[in-house]
């Protein structure tokens, strides 16, 4: 069984992500084998809230090269939770 610290990573914090907080959307680094149904229950038992919605994107990983060579970096996947609108805030977010 995972813990949901397991299935959130870290927050994704960027502009986008930023400006998103402002309408109670927010943005996190998730396992890449984790379901929209795990991110939920992880989100609202770790910080207490109510999550209305739950978007998923696979992010491929870029292509970068150092002279000849080139490889990529690693793949992840990224979900947007939306909170309702009775939900509180999520605080860390607020004090960015």
């Amino acid at each position: 069984m995972k813990t949901p610290y397991d299935v959130i990573l870290k927050p994704v914090i960027s502009e986008r992500s930023m400006d998103n907080a402002a309408d109670k959307k927010y943005t996190f680094k998730v396992a890449v084998d984790a379901n929209k149904t795990e991110i939920k229950q992880a989100i609202e038992e770790i910080f207490d809230v109510e999550v209305k919605k739950v978007n998923v994107i696979n992010m491929d990983g870029k292509l970068k090269r150092l002279g000849r060579t080139q490889g990529r970096r690693a793949a992840f996947k990224k979900a947007i939770v939306t909170l309702s609108p009775e939900s509180k805030e999520i605080e860390f977010f607020q004090s960015l």
